[in-house]
């Protein structure tokens, strides 16, 4: 197996168990809190990164660009925790996985790249399985975009997309034309994203103290392990980037998304598994005929 391929499946194995990991959580947990204390987390686990290189070699405008990133990826998370808290992680995740067709599409649109017949083909299945996830049990063919566009619930998804698409760009932007390395690029993003938290969690609350529900013995313990779990498919994430085409690598880690949906959705009994499951399948191939 290529290192890659390596890197980029032990991404979508963390990916899923985290995302399971932080529904379960989230029963019970407001979504920004969370998000606050897990990037505190993910900085401590992040330390030992900031001794892994040398200094002198850092542009600071490669930081910049990072810490912009940062931004867009922090609320990208944020809105991805208000979909598992919001949303069956079978009905979110399958949704969440549709970055590379976004991504596909922006880049048409935007710089004029071409389309071609798999690419095409891929954006059809990724059509066909957000079609199937909402299908009603009913003659109205129009009931699943119904609920896309007229639910509160999915405009945190489609956000995360957004973000998502743009982060994506940036990651092989910062990582190639910067030449950031892999330790400054683990350092600071976990810096800054506990910054940017922060800086969100305090305007919202006008706090600093998170809950004792989120404070709890087992909230904590769950939190850390999210944490272990996080730190994990991002390093294994960016280190396929690194090596490997970022949409070849973001379409591989998508299949965590295959994971969660069975995994979760057996474990928080949610309703129509089979069919969401169907319709990860297809999504998850769709990226994969893209990439």
């Amino acid at each position: 197996m290529e290192t890659w391929l390596l890197f980029a499946l032990s991404s979508a194995v963390l990916s899923a168990i985290a995302a399971i990991t932080q529904k379960k959580i989230l029963f019970e947990v407001n979504a920004l809190e969370f998000s606050f204390v897990v990037s505190v987390f993910n900085l401590i686990l992040a330390v030992p990164f900031f001794f892994m290189f040398d200094y002198s070699i850092i542009q600071p405008a490669s930081l910049w660009v990072l810490f912009a990133k940062s931004i867009i990826n922090a609320l990208a998370f944020w809105c991805v925790m208000l979909s598992l808290k919001n949303l069956d992680i079978s009905a979110a995740l399958p949704l969440l996985a549709l970055t590379p067709g976004f991504v596909a599409i922006v880049a048409f649109f935007m710089i004029g790249e071409e389309l071609t017949i798999k690419e095409i083909s891929g954006l059809l299945l990724l059509l066909v399985g957000t079609y199937i996830i909402d299908m009603k049990n009913n003659t109205d063919l129009l009931a699943p975009f119904k609920a896309f566009f007229g639910s509160k619930k999915y405009y945190y998804v489609f956000s995360a997309l957004a973000l998502f698409t743009v982060a994506t760009v940036m990651d092989k932007w910062i990582l190639k034309g910067f030449k950031l390395g892999l330790y400054p690029f683990m350092a600071f993003q976990h810096l800054f994203f506990a910054l940017i938290f922060l800086a969100i969690f305090v305007i919202v609350n006008k706090s600093l103290i998170p809950s004792k529900t989120i404070l709890s013995k087992r909230n904590i313990l769950l939190t850390v392990l999210v944490s272990f779990l996080t730190i994990g498919y991002r390093f294994t994430q960016i280190s396929a980037v690194i090596i490997a085409p970022v949409a070849l690598v973001t379409a591989v880690k998508r299949i965590s998304v295959f994971f969660a949906t069975i995994a979760g959705g057996k474990i928080f009994n949610e309703p129509h598994l089979v069919r969401k499951a169907i319709a990860a399948g297809i999504i998850v191939a769709g990226t994969l005929l893209i990439a």
